[in-house]
């Protein structure tokens, strides 16, 4: 792990820290964030935990979701960033890193843009909250109950419940560190995992009725329309796993998922399993990511999506 005693040092210099996660967060970066700041605040640390898009509602019971603000206009001693590749994933939360006084980037991603002052980083991490727990054990921390489950939701989140490759025999270690402090792992994974939104369902089957198939089964795609959204009363939350359930049929080495954003651009979610890098396909269109899981912004017409498909099937075709 590179920088770890160097964060250590810039958080017990400051007094007012600021912790923001990325646009469109997700549970790994909600739960790094909360942990964070629960255990900074143990310090005696002043703590604004920021997201830029809010905490979606299927995050919104975590111990310290309510403390989640979109809104800073002071000055911070130091000013965190999790799981953010780029000053851009932080979207206007930026501002009040630009007026930070010093800037610590806490990340795993293979493929980054560095813009902080400090760094401690992890690559080979299954989950920013990996960082985070042995981040809060360097500082001498007590983990709690309520650190412990911002933790695991960050891990089990991040490494679709233990499936993906990234997962280590570290994982494991922490996760059996954070089950001592007596926290519900059925009823936190029930809340991640079996607990849908009859709208999050409905979406998640036109996703998938909507899905094809080429390069002889290998690819597969599909997309959310704005029209699907407002037809089952949906948010954006509710079509975030589509990527990992088309990545789940036989045969599939690559998953690519499409959702409007407005009329002009479409987001898309890369996912592919360990034998393509679509973070380096991402970073073409100004993205990033994973080597197995990345994102990128791409314009909302044919054209533009067949030619990221076909990219696609080249680096397929040539690995």
């Amino acid at each position: 792990m590179e920088g770890l005693q160097q964060a250590v040092e810039k958080i017990r210099q400051s007094k007012t820290i600021a912790i923001s996660c990325h646009i469109n967060p997700d549970g790994d970066c909600l739960g790094s964030l909360l942990a964070l700041g629960l255990g900074l605040e143990r310090l005696g640390k002043t703590v604004h935990m920021l997201s830029p898009g809010g905490v979606p509602k299927s995050y919104r019971q975590l111990p310290g979701a309510g403390r989640v603000t979109n809104k800073f206009s002071g000055r911070a001693d130091l000013a965190i960033a999790v799981d953010c590749n780029a000053k851009e994933m932080l979207g206007r939360m930026y501002r009040a890193f630009e007026r930070a006084g010093d800037i610590l980037e806490i990340d795993h991603h293979e493929f980054r843009r560095s813009f902080g002052s400090a760094s401690l980083l992890d690559s080979k991490a299954a989950a920013v909250g990996e960082i985070i727990y042995i981040l809060l054990k360097r500082l001498r921390l007590k983990i709690t109950k309520d650190i412990a489950e911002n933790i695991l939701t960050s891990i089990i989140v991040e490494t679709n419940s233990f499936r993906l490759p990234m997962v280590r025999p570290l994982t494991f270690t922490v996760c059996a560190q954070l089950m001592k402090t007596g926290l519900d792992f059925h009823k936190l994974s029930e809340l991640i995992y079996w607990s849908k939104t009859e709208a999050a369902a409905r979406m998640l089957g036109v996703c998938l009725s909507r899905s094809r198939l080429f390069h002889n089964g290998r690819i597969i795609w599909s997309m959310a329309l704005k029209k699907d959204l407002k037809r089952f009363k949906a948010r954006e939350e509710d079509v975030d796993s589509a990527a990992n359930e088309l990545l789940s049929v036989k045969g599939v080495e690559a998953a690519v998922f499409f959702r409007e954003q407005g009329k002009r651009l479409l987001r898309v979610s890369l996912r592919s399993k360990g034998k393509i890098n679509v973070a380096s396909i991402a970073e073409e269109y100004k993205g990033g990511g994973h080597f197995d899981a990345a994102g990128c912004l791409i314009p909302n017409h044919k054209n533009a999506r067949d030619q990221l498909l076909n990219l696609i099937r080249e680096r397929i075709r040539n690995r």
